[in-house]
């Protein structure tokens, strides 16, 4: 092997006092890196797939450990298996299951009493001999805290002191010298990816809760409800049917968003009144009353929608820019509880996806049938 600081700087020139070429205009090394990339793609799949097979009662116990803790699963490993440990404890706790990363050599210095009765250590190493792991293991067995230990090595250190040993199948590395962790390292996410998902079945963990996690990003903005966004109490544009158009028009122009809803004498939705309406009905408008103005049967949504849901029915084959939101599962016609309106899910970073075309245009008002 040769010292990286033997190696020749990119600029330096090749044998010859030519230009090296271009790695990508070098079809020969094209080639080997294509071979090489699925060598170890392949390498990596038998591996995993050899792990599936051999999965053991020793996952549903760890899966049993874990779920029955009242405090946090406490996730640690050195080298490249601590950053594998962190991994899987960032995915526990984003799914429904506490835990949090406690590195060995900072728990070797005081951080062990982050690791308490009421938890459960899940320990990462590939040869189950890293020396740095040495005390939290020995802390584990002195306050009877139950330990999950992943390794390679049935007989190992951290296997044989762990209460639930779950083994690493004998793989070779992808590493063409056999030393850089690579097959074990993937195989270490993939079973902390599946503990995660097992607990997460376990727990009946949904896109809901999902979403009170996820409050952020695109991610969140998928899992909104249009609850979170619906306009509601004194914000709401609402209109008897026996209201003159004049008094009508007014509730328009004052809540702003081009609409009002018509209610019976019971408050409930039988229809809306838009700017399209207005212009459809321009002849003798201010002598009307709303309900003879208003285009009945509106479509509405619940509050318990998703967000996307509601955006994509405004870019629907009828473009509107309000929806009246409905109690969930309310039967039509029905007191409207909200207003959702196609700025609030775009400000929110909603997307309807393939279901809807562009939102339509305009500003907060709008018109177009509701």
């Amino acid at each position: 092997m040769c010292p990286a600081e033997n190696l020749p700087p990119d600029s330096a020139p090749v044998s010859g006092g030519e230009a090296a070429a271009s790695p990508a205009a070098d079809p020969r090394a094209a080639a080997e890196a294509l071979a090489a990339g699925r060598r170890v793609l392949r390498l990596e799949a038998d591996a995993l797939a050899a792990y599936a097979e051999g999965l053991d009662a020793s996952f549903a116990e760890a899966v049993a450990l874990m779920f029955a803790a009242r405090g946090r699963v406490i996730v640690s490993g050195m080298g490249k298996s601590g950053h594998v440990a962190r991994k899987i404890a960032a995915t526990l706790a984003s799914t429904g299951t506490p835990a949090q990363f406690v590195h060995p050599a900072e728990a070797s210095h005081g951080d062990l009493g982050m690791i308490t009765r009421d938890d459960v250590a899940l320990v990462l190493s590939n040869s189950g001999e890293t020396r740095e792991l040495a005390d939290i293991i020995a802390h584990t067995r002195r306050f009877s805290i139950p330990l999950i230990g992943i390794a390679g090595r049935p007989g190992s250190t951290l296997l044989s002191a762990a209460d639930v040993a779950l083994v690493l199948p004998k793989a070779p590395e992808a590493c063409p010298n056999g030393l850089a962790p690579t097959t074990s390292t993937t195989m270490s996410i993939a079973i902390g990816d599946a503990l995660a998902v097992a607990l997460m079945e376990r727990r009946v963990f949904t896109r809901e809760h999902y979403a009170l996690l996820h409050p952020g990003g695109s991610l969140g903005a998928r899992l909104l409800k249009v609850a979170d966004l619906m306009h509601r109490g004194a914000e709401l544009p609402l209109v008897a049917e026996e209201t003159s158009m004049r008094e009508a028009l007014v509730e328009m122009t004052a809540k702003s968003f081009g609409i009002t809803g018509v209610t019976d004498a019971q408050g409930r939705l039988t229809g809306v009144i838009t700017d399209g309406d207005l212009r459809r009905n321009m002849e003798g408008l201010l002598e009307r009353r709303a309900g003879e103005v208003a285009t009945r049967n509106p479509r509405v949504i619940g509050a318990d929608a998703l967000a996307s849901e509601a955006l994509a029915l405004m870019n629907g084959a009828r473009p509107t820019l309000c929806l009246f939101v409905l109690s969930p599962g309310a039967a039509v016609p029905a007191r409207p509880v909200g207003l959702v309106h196609v700025h609030d899910c775009l400000r929110a970073g909603v997307d309807a996806g393939t279901e809807g075309g562009a939102p339509p245009g305009g500003g907060r008002g709008g018109g177009g049938a509701a």
